[in-house]
């Protein structure tokens, strides 16, 4: 692997835990150039530039995720990486609950589900 590649792994892992080797990896088992892209790119390039912090990169993402209103499995697992980046819950909530305004209902209340699914996953570890 490239080092982009290295540090894009290395990069993921401190937002995602062991989670990112496992969905890099269910990512690899369909298409390996789509898992290098979606390591090296994101994470590789952007996620190691040094103008915002981690926490802000993930709510950022997270808004990004909700407005979208159809990436809940990524909203999930950036909900995680947030978590990780030292996020706390209301601020997760806060961001999903202002993207009403740019999004709607339908996709800010899929957002606040998908949220609270891992909220509840990780209240039963």
């Amino acid at each position: 692997m490239t080092k982009k590649f290295n540090d894009g792994m290395k990069e993921m892992r401190k937002h995602f835990g062991k989670v990112a080797d496992s969905w890099i990896e269910s990512i690899r088992e369909i298409s390996p150039e789509f898992a290098k892209v979606n390591v090296e790119f994101p994470f590789g390039e952007l996620y190691t530039r040094s103008v915002l912090d981690d926490k802000t990169r993930e709510l950022c993402t997270i808004a990004a995720l909700t407005v979208q209103g159809f990436s809940i499995a990524e909203l999930k697992v950036h909900t995680v990486g947030a978590l990780n980046c030292g996020a706390s819950r209301d601020e997760i909530l806060e961001v999903v609950t202002q993207m009403l305004a740019y999004c709607g209902f339908p996709a800010a209340t899929n957002a606040l589900k998908a949220v609270n699914e891992v909220f509840v996953d990780l209240d039963k570890k």
